[in-house]
C-alpha cells in the first residue's frame, strides 16, 4: 500500500512537464520531470538551495541539480 502511494521522479518523453510536475536538469544534462510536492520536502528545497549557490538562479532554461543522474 505504501509503494503504492510513492511518487517518483521520472525521465520525460515529451518536452512539456505533465501536470503537478516540474522539469529539472542534472550536471550531465539528463532532463527529469519531478512532482511538485517535492518542493515541500527539506531534502529537496536543500538540493535547490544547493543548485543556486553552485549556478546561481536561471535567467534562461531550467534548473540544474548539483549531481548527475547516475545512481
Amino acid at each position: 500500500m505504501a509503494y503504492a502511494k510513492r511518487r517518483r521522479i521520472l525521465y520525460p518523453r515529451s518536452l512539456v512537464a505533465d501536470k503537478g510536475h516540474f522539469v529539472v536538469y542534472t550536471t550531465d544534462e539528463k532532463r527529469f520531470m519531478v512532482p511538485l510536492e517535492y518542493l515541500s520536502q527539506n531534502v529537496f528545497i536543500e538540493l535547490l538551495r544547493m543548485s543556486e549557490k553552485e549556478f546561481g538562479r536561471p535567467t534562461h532554461g531550467g534548473i540544474t541539480l548539483p549531481c548527475d543522474s547516475t545512481p
